[in-house]
């Protein structure tokens, strides 16, 4: 464009042009798109991995049972643990049901005098090895109860059992046991446990080790502290580790109220937080709305309403001439009020509207219920699949090209976003979540190379 001459000058211009290109501009310009395009990628990937944590942490909690946890093994045994209702382990063994061992009997004994003698409510198993024959062995026993048997994720078991987290909790246990203990504690409440384990390891995302790490760390992190912030933590049974994600808590503080918790006994009031070493008014005021008290004197500490506006629902109860574990329990009441009496410069009525929907359903938890799932029993191994089957499965991770499904083999089934549905699917997160139960159908097996192609077209759900 520039070098017009035809001259030995023009001809060295026209050179350094060249070179200029070549040289400098061109991996300059192709650096800088690489990295634009790098950053948007991971953007994107970090967004489909925060999206999926969320749903996995607010998976269906079981709630407080005594829970008996499996982690299954051919050679190695079950490792059986029993947990109180509050997630303490009570007892520990392990058991050889299957192969190589072959110890049936003797399995089927443990199991059920373990069940009677511990007053197990629920059994949950880890969807590891030798998962379908543990799950079949421990359901065609005989107990002196009925019980809720469910096969659960152990992705990040593994981490866990061999982290710090895990040899302060169980200091004289071996990993074994500690991984048994977080597959029985995931059922009780998933979001307390998995909290403890770096969410890299929980494996629901996609390309998540060659993303930007440091953007990766902020975006989980912030996605943990938001879910442990929405459903609230009981003041009196929270780890140490899960009290660290609450609003105005840091780890110091946090292990100042677990310490407090065990010199002291449980907490009877929020109000007894400011006891707390270095519990000043200010963290008290982020935390306090966010911790719950079941079974307090004062039924507003188990509920998603702050201390500070305690006063605004004891004026309004004694307007009602009630008191207010009354008004909790009678919506008649309740209906009664007007709440925009109650505005006040510095209460408006956001809050206000905020409170009467606590009152209503005081300390709910936003989470689902837990549902029983079964896998087809005809099916154990990619040998017994055919073309055509339709079956119940389990989503286990999403991505932008589809979902992955469990259908109780060790490989895994992939529905590719084209597959979901009978329309146009851009966004599968909109069309499925993590653990949803489904019903797919067998598209295509290559057997060879152990790939399963699912659809959930035309497949009732």
């Amino acid at each position: 464009m520039y070098v017009r001459g035809n001259n030995e000058c023009s001809r060295q211009v026209g050179e350094a042009v060249r070179d200029a290109y070549k040289r400098l501009l061109k991996p300059s310009i192709e650096t800088e798109f690489s990295a634009l395009s790098k950053e948007k990628a991971d953007e994107e990937a970090i967004r489909v991995f925060a999206g999926n944590l969320r749903q996995l942490l607010l998976a269906p909690p079981l709630g407080q049972k005594r829970v008996m946890g499996v982690d299954p093994g051919y050679r190695t045994g079950c490792k059986i643990v029993c947990l109180d209702a509050q997630g303490a382990l009570l007892h520990n063994e392990t058991i050889y049901p299957h192969p190589p061992k072959n110890e049936y009997a003797q399995a089927s004994r443990s199991i059920v005098k373990l069940v009677e003698q511990y007053q197990i409510e629920a059994i949950a198993i880890g969807n590891g090895t030798a998962s379908r024959e543990t799950e079949q062995f421990i359901t065609s026993q005989r107990y002196d109860r009925k019980l809720q048997v469910f096969v659960i994720s152990e992705d990040g078991a593994s981490i866990y059992s061999a982290s710090k987290t895990a040899r302060d909790e169980f200091p004289e246990y071996d990993v074994t046991v500690r991984g048994a203990v977080s597959i029985g504690r995931r059922l009780m409440d998933p979001l307390a446990e998995l909290v403890k384990i770096d969410a890299k390891s929980i494996g629901v995302g996609q390309y998540q080790h060659d993303v930007d790490q440091t953007l990766l760390k902020k975006s989980l992190d912030q996605t943990v502290e938001s879910c442990v912030n929405l459903v609230g933590v009981n003041l009196n049974t929270a780890s140490h580790h899960l009290l660290t994600y609450i609003s105005g808590l840091g780890p110091t503080l946090a292990r100042n109220i677990v310490d407090y918790r065990t010199e002291n006994g449980p907490f009877g009031s929020r109000k007894e937080l400011l006891k707390v070493p270095r519990m000043g008014a200010k963290a008290f005021e982020q935390c306090a709305g966010f911790l719950r008290i079941p079974q307090a004197k004062n039924p507003l500490d188990n509920s998603a309403v702050h201390p500070e506006s305690y006063p605004i629902v004891e004026q309004i109860a004694q307007d009602l001439h009630c008191t207010v574990d009354e008004l909790i329990k009678n919506k008649e009441l309740r209906s009664r009020i007007d709440i925009r009496k109650y505005v006040t410069p510095t209460v408006g009525l956001p809050t206000l509207t905020d409170i009467m929907q606590e009152l209503d359903k005081p300390g709910r938890d936003p989470r689902q219920q837990i549902k029983v799932f079964e896998f087809d029993k005809n099916v154990k191994t990619l040998e017994d699949l055919t073309e055509g089957m339709e079956l119940p499965g389990i989503v286990n991770n999403i991505t932008n090209f589809g979902c992955f499904v469990d259908i109780g083999i060790k490989e895994k089934g992939l529905v590719h976003v084209s597959q979901l549905a009978d329309k146009f699917v851009s966004d599968p997160t909109t069309i499925v979540s993590i653990h949803q139960h489904v019903r797919v159908k067998v598209m295509g097996i290559d057997r060879e190379r152990k790939r399963i192609q699912l659809t959930m077209k035309g497949v009732d759900q």
